[in-house]
């Protein structure tokens, strides 16, 4: 499978779990007219996502791995929930009708994500195991 089906799959498996999320969590949602417009705005938002995500966590992680090994991992809920709160700011900041209202709606929004691009990745594999 070539990179750019593997990048193309992983955008799609998170906007359709952040699409999951703004049917799910009050506080967060897309606040464009049209349905095209939805998904666009959640195909954006996930690039972002994506961004923040392979960008900032794993810094987070050197970082705090201090705080992981003393919460037993439990941090990570946290830090997962502020990279959320982080990537609504972002979109916002850049014009996108992308809202999470909280910590609260970030921190419930961030799990439903995981566990839906979870689901999503065992169904839709983006790529090929060389095993």
């Amino acid at each position: 499978m070539s990179n750019a089906l593997a990048l193309t799959i992983r955008v799609a498996v998170i906007a359709v779990s952040l699409w999951v999320a703004t049917l799910i969590v009050p506080g967060i949602g897309v606040t464009a007219g049209t349905t095209s417009n939805r998904w666009v705005t959640l195909v954006l938002v996930a690039i972002i996502f994506g961004v923040v995500n392979a960008v900032l966590k794993p810094l987070i992680k050197v970082v705090g791995c201090p705080f992981y090994v003393l919460t037993l991992g439990l941090i990570g809920l946290v830090v997962n929930a502020l990279l959320f709160l982080l990537v609504g700011a972002a979109a916002q900041a850049l014009g996108l009708p992308f809202v999470v209202a909280g910590f609260g709606a970030a921190f419930v929004g961030a799990i439903v994500v995981a566990v839906v691009g979870f689901v999503l990745h065992l169904v839709i594999p983006d790529r090929l195991d060389q095993r």
